[in-house]
């Protein structure tokens, strides 16, 4: 692997640097555009952000190619959100890399909570969180766009426009939809999509001060599920005490899905390691927003349980809101619950073990019935390859501190399909997030001296890809 030249550092943070302040302005641009792959909200904002993000990398002269490309979604005819596809070739034996993020974002949620309008971005100054900038999006992942985008404008002044180094670029457009047509896109659009190396910016850092790669994500396996112990409802006066109706019932069950001190009560399930890094219990404390008497559940290495090993969360119960309710036993109730597979777990056995435990666990006879899931894959990076060593170095000098390799509790299930579909790729997870950025949540942001870090690391990197070519 070729050594990062100190030129290239140096050139590399002068090139951010003049370029910071306008990119801001751009990614400000992108976060007013609120669009969100959601059937309930307007898909005319999706196309205004995919063609916003194809005018962007058309207009820095380095790709044959720029095209916003769609896929079918599977077992339809419908197709997929619009995703931004450009492309130029490797030369002389360099490799070829796909720089990957997403244009769609979240819903913005309930405005009440929000400190700030969440598609009209607020630059806040604060002395101990630091510079950030405030909106739906402006973490995740519009801020992925700009440090790629930064990153190539910064190489293409270096450089020239006649360099070795093969990019494709993929911005897709229903991420956090689910990523519904996938699949379908990478094998549809497989060929102009073949890279030796795909740099994934969507995850997150240790902290504000410390850059990772992230190396191990957790897999997903929900299920919607349907507890039932009468045929109709029953007033409660009249009948409790005897008959048990399907609220009691589904407390019941839930509540055998962990033990007492909050493991996951559910046999079968792999159960991994974390790296050994320093994150104590005012830092989880800190980063969760924990209340002060509430107690951890679980034993062990934090770390440990947040990344490798299995948890469960009930996400969502149909049963009358308490705005609603009446002195009525239900005759049926349905739940959801998320669960988290630890990595080296498939999707499928995880699932049929949690069918078992609760077909097992259901009390008083109740029926129980199955309805919709959903899996993704965890996922396990090979830690000793070119491309990794190459991207911790860059990210080392970015950042002046040691890149270290953590793990992500939450699941990105697009990255198996890109290791099946890909399977000779070296595969990089970064981001420009940090514990503090709330994604997906109201007050989101991107904390500004980061995101600058994660576009001269990226910078660094691309740099070093091309010098292969010469050695």
């Amino acid at each position: 692997m070729p050594n990062l030249k100190a030129n290239d550092v140096e050139a590399a943070s002068r090139q951010v640097d003049r370029l910071f302040e306008s990119q801001l302005e751009t990614l400000k641009a992108l976060v007013r555009i609120p669009g969100i792959a959601w059937d309930a909200f307007d898909a005319s904002n999706l196309e205004a952000s995919a063609a916003a993000v194809a005018d962007l990398f058309e207009t820095t002269g380095l790709f044959e190619s720029v095209e916003i490309l769609r896929a079918e979604k599977p077992g339809s005819e419908a197709f997929g959100a619009p995703a931004v596809v450009a492309h130029r070739p490797a030369r002389n034996g360099a490799p070829q890399v796909l720089l990957y993020a997403h244009h769609d974002v979240q819903p913005p949620g309930d405005a009440s909570l929000w400190n700030s309008t969440p598609f009209e971005p607020v630059l806040v100054a604060d002395p101990i969180f630091g510079d950030r900038m405030f909106g739906r999006g402006a973490a995740d992942d519009k801020a992925g766009i700009i440090a790629h985008h930064t990153a190539l404008l910064s190489v293409r002044e270096i450089l020239g426009k006649d360099f070795d180094l093969g990019i494709t670029l993929f911005v897709e457009g229903e991420e956090e939809a689910g990523s519904p047509s996938f699949r379908n896109f990478l094998e549809k659009y497989q060929l102009r999509l073949e890279a030796d190396v795909i740099v994934v910016a969507d995850s997150s850092n240790f902290s504000t001060t410390i850059p990772a790669i992230t190396t191990t994500l957790r897999g997903l396996v929900s299920q919607v599920f349907e507890i039932r112990t009468l045929d109709h409802a029953l007033h409660s006066g009249m009948y409790g005490g005897v008959v048990p109706d399907a609220m009691l019932a589904m407390v019941r069950l839930l509540a055998t899905l962990h033990d007492e001190v909050g493991h996951v009560a559910i046999s079968g399930l792999h159960q991994g390691h974390a790296s050994e890094l320093p994150y104590t219990e005012a830092e989880l404390r800190a980063d969760s927003g924990l209340l002060p008497n509430t107690e951890l559940i679980g034993t062990g290495s934090i770390l440990d349980r947040i990344w490798a090993r299995p948890s469960l969360t009930i996400i969502g119960i149909d049963t009358p809101s308490v705005a609603v309710s009446s002195n009525t036993m239900q005759p049926v109730v349905r739940a959801k619950v998320s669960m988290r597979i630890a990595p080296g777990q498939d999707p499928e056995s995880a699932l049929e073990a949690l069918r078992a435990h609760l077909e097992t666990n259901t009390p008083f006879g109740a029926q129980i019935s199955f309805g919709e899931i959903e899996m993704g894959s965890p996922f396990e990076a090979e830690t000793d390859q070119w491309a990794h060593a190459l991207m911790s170095k860059a990210l080392s000098h970015a950042y002046a501190a040691d890149s270290v390799d953590i793990g992500i509790g939450g699941s990105i299930p697009f990255i198996a399909d890109l290791k099946e579909v890909f399977a000779g790729a070296q595969i990089l997870v970064t981001g420009v997030e940090d514990p503090d950025s709330r994604a997906h949540s109201p007050n989101e942001s991107v904390h500004l001296p980061t995101l600058k870090a994660a576009m001269t690391a990226e910078t660094l990197f691309l740099l070093g890809a091309n010098a292969r070519a010469q050695g």
